[in-house]
């Protein structure tokens, strides 16, 4: 049995994932309150929008916290494709989740549905990601804490989603994606420490690529992307700001 380090560089990977996945749930929940604000074309690019911020930060949170994971007697490998899959399993699920939220008419059943729908697509993300590992070793999973971590991402999705519905304010949502993050988070490491590995100690070559030769790149742009999309966010008008500029406008004296 192969010892399982979860933070091969001390703090730094936990803290830095968890960073990442508070942003992503900041912007999608940002994005959320817009959607619900507007209309037609609007709404739906809002939705995306929103959509894409919280998959993003899932998946980046996800995997820069394996950059910390090490197995004693093996190497680690990811296969690209799954690695690639996973990422748009987050982004699929979770569109699906805040699209049924920002249409649905029925508030209590698109909030379960999208609950439902995103918990399901975090849970298969990282799931997908560990399918991705490769190592000298075959890899077990303690059924139990695999429920539990379903089980904790569907109620983390709920839970933001129902925040986007009901909560407007900046500062609430602030503190709503530090518990997002808190909850990805417990559910990422939840599932880890259902992981153990039998180890085959072995001379051959690992296929797939090193976490620095595909991961730390492909972290580094999406946490890019993230930055990009929050200067977007907060330099974009809202519906409300529109509304006074056309008033003041309005109001203002003819040359």
């Amino acid at each position: 049995m192969g010892h399982l380090d979860h933070a091969a560089f001390g703090w730094l990977t936990p803290v830095l994932s968890y960073a990442m996945a508070c942003i992503g749930a900041a912007l999608g929940l940002r994005c959320t309150v817009r959607a619900l604000g507007a209309t037609g074309r609007s709404r739906r690019n809002w939705l995306i929008t929103a959509a894409s911020a919280i998959g993003t930060g899932i998946w980046t949170m996800h995997f820069v916290a394996m950059l910390g994971f090490a197995v004693s007697g093996t190497d680690i490998r990811y296969d690209v494709l799954l690695t690639v899959l996973s990422l748009l399993v987050a982004m699929v699920f979770v569109g699906a989740g805040v699209f049924a939220v920002g249409y649905g008419k029925d508030r209590t059943r698109a909030l379960l549905t999208g609950g439902l729908a995103t918990g399901l697509g975090v849970a298969g993300m990282h799931y997908l990601g560990m399918a991705a590992l490769r190592l000298h070793g075959q890899v077990h999973y303690d059924p139990v804490l695999v429920t539990l971590s379903v089980v904790i991402a569907v109620a983390a999705a709920t839970a933001a989603l129902w925040a986007g519905l009901n909560i407007k304010s900046p500062v609430a949502v602030a503190i709503a994606s530090l518990v997002m993050g808190a909850a990805v988070s417990s559910m990422h490491y939840t599932g880890m420490v259902a992981v153990s590995v039998d180890v085959a100690p072995s001379g051959a070559d690992l296929p797939g690529a090193t976490a620095m030769q595909f991961i730390f790149p492909l972290a580094v742009g999406l946490g890019s992307y993230l930055f990009i999309t929050a200067a977007f966010v907060a330099l974009s008008p809202t519906a409300r700001e529109r509304a006074e500029y056309a008033s003041a406008e309005q109001l203002a004296p003819a040359p």
